[in-house]
């Protein structure tokens, strides 16, 4: 082949290739599936959005393959929750070549400790701020301006975003205004609820697992301290949730004479963060209303 034909063929192919690198979208990795339903919200069709940690899978045991470490390198940006939350991702996190967005570090961070634990008295740093639509929105506003850095312009996306979540926050408050002030007590799987509770209205009395973290485990004292609770607040019902000891649960529940009813944290039943809180407070309202 000629010289001058051979390099025109490979001035097409180069431009070809950039054509196509053009038109494919960038890839945003996120952690869990419920900031992937908003950070999909907000970029649209901008970015693919590449959701780590599987629906309804407990973030704090979850752990990478190389696949996903290989596709996290790859990408644009990561978004993770932080706060200790991904337990099993902090050391790949660290290394990412990749830049990272922890969303934690972008809300007004919630202490919780378990006041009925008579073990761990101490509070730590709530991972679990995406119960809090209005939290969200601090989460939103610096996602965008992190996005824009990255030459993405979500400006119009994330106000509606913005919009919808303060929309949201006021239905799910209407919602939840159907439960008596006497019933508005939580007692659940883990600490897991803070943030709902203090936007809503609730007192989160207790939880099977004294800890911010599943990987913990129950223990007898702490037990007996909440089933006096339960007895004293007249609690009816008592939260299950992922990475719940069911056989504590359900124990705990025969010998205090209360119901039990699934609390789904880290589930995205429609694939919107809408759907999700939507889903989150209606088994609040149907088991503190039954």
């Amino acid at each position: 082949m000629p010289l001058a034909v051979s390099a025109l063929v490979v001035g097409c192919a180069s431009v070809e290739d950039a054509d196509r690198s053009a038109s494919v979208p960038p890839t945003i990795v996120v952690t869990h599936s419920v900031l992937g339903s908003l950070v999909a919200e907000i970029v649209g069709a901008q970015a693919d959005v590449d959701v780590f940690i599987p629906n309804g899978v407990d973030p704090h045991e979850w752990e990478p393959s190389a696949k996903d470490v290989e596709a996290m390198n790859g990408a644009l940006l990561v978004v993770a929750n932080g706060l200790g939350l991904e337990e099993g991702l902090e050391g790949v996190l660290s290394r990412a070549e990749s830049p990272v967005f922890f969303a934690g570090a972008h809300v007004e961070v919630l202490e919780s400790g378990d006041q009925h634990d008579t073990e761990h008295q101490h509070d730590v740093d709530d991972p679990h701020f995406w119960t809090d639509p209005i939290t969200m929105i601090d989460v939103v506003e610096a996602l965008r301006d992190e996005l824009a850095g990255l030459g993405i312009d979500v400006a119009a996306s994330a106000a509606t975003v913005i919009g919808d979540l303060e929309s949201l926050d006021a239905d799910v408050a209407s919602l939840l205004s159907e439960i008596p002030d006497t019933k508005r007590v939580l007692v659940t799987g883990h600490v897991s609820m803070t943030y709902f509770a203090a936007r809503y209205g609730f007192e989160a009395l207790g939880s099977i697992v004294p800890s911010l973290s599943t990987a913990a485990e129950a223990s007898a004292a702490n037990l007996a301290g909440l089933k006096r609770v339960i007895a004293d607040e007249e609690v009816s019902v008592i939260f299950s949730e992922v990475g719940s000891p069911d056989d504590v649960v359900m124990a705990l529940a025969a010998e205090a004479g209360v119901r039990v009813a699934i609390l789904d944290t880290l589930t995205v039943p429609g694939g919107t963060y809408r759907s999700y809180l939507w889903a989150l407070a209606s088994q609040v309202r149907d088991a503190l209303t039954a």
